[in-house]
């Protein structure tokens, strides 16, 4: 059993050092917006899902009326069903702005996800050649449209997905958060997966979305996809699989997004979406064996004077402080506490399939029961 273990540990440690390769790679050839773009010569069209928002959302609303550089731009907030106040505080914000009107969304059917009926709604009603899907809880530079849309176009791509700065307050956020943004840059080869049609090498976001209204189209956009929680990685997957190209990008250094405001909603988030991320209940159980193997047991060794295990841990770490530099995360001390990471999102994934068992998903008042 000890030599066993010490394999397993000395597999690790390697298997770490890889991917913190990979990671510094992925680093080099991450797309990213540019700083100063060249002005959008095409229609484009902002549309905001916004379900109970009137909290956060004016912020948004400023941001999107602030963009520079796109002169035919026409924004669409669908009020989805909220029940407090959040299309009156859009239109205060708005101050009048004839680029943007608020249209009142239907209801999704029983324990459908809410987002993907409601951005179907909006791509309905878009006229640009290009959508821009912004979560209500994301601040954009003024220059992010007009950059994301020129990194588009200059890469010969159909949809790409700028990551905004997660901001993470409090120990469960800053634990949890900023393995979205590690997760991809340290397991997806970024330039394959511009290229590949397989599922598993497709990552987005939908905090901020932009595809090319064709290829939308083309793809059956939200509308085919109208079950799917993780609706941002379904549509670049329908897009990949309708013949278009599309990406991951650095979306740092031109938007922010305020996810989650305590521990309490990131748990509650990652419940409703982690079963799906994994796929399958097998999936789950190999993928927790994975992360826990890489991450969790060479600082469990080296605690023991294992010099593999400290190889192992350090370079769990390393891949932490790359992800953060690259995507605006905080680096010390979160980068630390990368095995304590990793064990509360196993923990978070074995609460989501027991809540998807007993069939108890739920997000912004709705049930997800019939969700696959």
């Amino acid at each position: 059993m000890k030599r066993f273990l010490g394999a397993a540990v000395r597999g690790a440690a390697v298997g770490s050092v890889v991917a913190a390769a990979h990671a510094l790679v992925n680093a080099r050839l991450m797309r990213v917006p540019a700083a100063n773009p060249p002005q959008c010569r095409e229609e484009v069209s902002v549309l905001v899902p916004a379900r109970d928002e009137a909290h956060r959302i004016a912020p948004t609303v400023e941001s999107l009326l602030g963009q520079r550089g796109v002169p035919d731009l026409e924004i669409i907030v669908l009020d989805d069903g909220s029940t407090d106040g959040t299309a009156g505080e859009v239109r205060r914000a708005a101050g009048g702005d004839e680029r943007l009107r608020v249209v009142t969304g239907s209801a999704p059917p029983d324990g459908m996800p809410g987002k993907p009926h409601a951005c179907a709604q909006l791509a309905g009603l878009a006229r640009g050649r290009v959508l821009v899907f912004v979560d209500a809880d994301v601040v954009l530079e003024p220059h992010a449209i007009a950059s994301a849309v020129a990194l588009l176009r200059e890469n010969y791509l159909d949809v790409v997905s700028p990551f905004p700065r997660q901001l993470a307050d409090g120990a469960g956020a800053r634990l949890v958060q900023p393995l979205l943004q590690w997760s991809w840059l340290v397991f997806l080869p970024l330039r394959l997966a511009e290229r590949s049609p397989r599922p598993s090498l497709s990552a987005a976001n939908g905090q901020f979305l932009v595809v090319d209204a064709g290829a939308y189209h083309r793809s059956g956009g939200f509308e085919g996809i109208a079950a799917a929680v993780l609706d941002d990685i379904a549509l670049m997957r329908a897009v990949k699989r309708s013949g278009g190209r599309g990406v991951v990008v650095d979306g740092s250094t031109v938007a922010v997004c305020r996810m989650y405001e305590d521990w309490t909603e990131v748990r509650d988030g990652y419940e409703k979406s982690l079963w799906s991320a994994t796929g399958s209940p097998v999936g789950a159980v190999a993928l927790s064996l994975v992360l826990a193997w890489l991450y969790v047991l060479p600082p469990v060794a080296a605690l023991a004077g294992s010099r593999a295990g400290a190889v192992g841990y350090a370079a769990g770490v390393f891949t932490r402080v790359v992800a953060a530099r690259h995507t605006g995360a905080r680096v010390w001390p979160d980068a630390l506490a990368h095995p304590v990471s990793v064990g509360v999102l196993l923990s978070l994934v074995a609460r989501s399939w027991r809540a998807r068992r007993a069939g108890r998903l739920r997000w912004k008042g709705r049930s997800l029961r019939e969700s696959s």
